[in-house]
């Protein structure tokens, strides 16, 4: 029977993922600029100016929903390196350093 080979990560993982992290900035932009566009339109529509800015606060809440969507994605994304031994002191004793006493 043949052993099972560990993961690979794919040769362009990294790259994707820093794609996927410049994405949030260029989806908070569009976010506002489609809710700006969707408040002219409604203001050109209606012709009450207050939905324009109807408008910008719908975008600004998409907005708002993108970046909570991103770090709930984040926090799972790390949620399983507090046991990694790499991290465990950090996540045990926080970001004191090995040496330093508690008599500061």
């Amino acid at each position: 029977m043949e052993e099972k080979k560990d993961f690979e990560v794919p040769k362009h993982r990294p790259k994707l993922e820093a794609l996927d992290h410049m994405s949030l900035g260029i989806s908070i932009v569009a976010a506002i600029l489609i809710g700006i566009a969707i408040g002219w339109g409604l203001k050109a529509l209606t012709g009450w100016s207050w939905m324009l800015w109807l408008g910008v606060f719908w975008g600004v809440a998409g907005a708002g929903l993108n970046i909570q969507k991103a770090y709930k994605r984040a926090q799972k994304e790390f949620e399983g390196l507090e046991n990694d031994p790499r991290y465990a002191h950090r996540a045990k004793y926080g970001d004191k350093g090995k040496d330093e006493d508690d008599d500061d």
